[in-house]
């Protein structure tokens, strides 16, 4: 069982091969296809974490879309002076899946 750590968009997240995982809004080269850096390597017993072997590891994905999370809506309210504020927002997320770990 093969697996990597990757560091994307300030969070770690744990992939294998075709798994798919959502990110904050990435954007590939023109063929969709992009490289996650590594920061663990899990190749059956052997446990990779020296940041020059790390360097030679490759965590190749691909853009499957672009979508949009849910909706958070921020309130402000503060009492007995008519202070209300209402903010919605929505974060920009990236579809990738994962092709290859070398």
């Amino acid at each position: 069982m093969v697996y990597a750590v990757v560091r994307t968009s300030g969070r770690q997240e744990k992939v294998e091969v075709g798994s798919i995982i959502t990110v904050n809004r990435v954007s590939g080269d023109s063929t969709g296809k992009l490289q996650l850096p590594a920061v663990l390597l899990v190749d059956g017993d052997k446990v990779t974490t020296d940041a020059a072997e790390l360097a030679k590891v490759t965590v190749t994905a691909e853009v499957l879309n672009d979508l949009r999370g849910p909706k958070i809506v921020i309130q402000r309210y503060k009492n007995k002076t008519g202070y209300k504020s209402r903010q919605g927002h929505r974060q920009d997320l990236t579809r990738l899946k994962v092709t290859g770990i070398k």
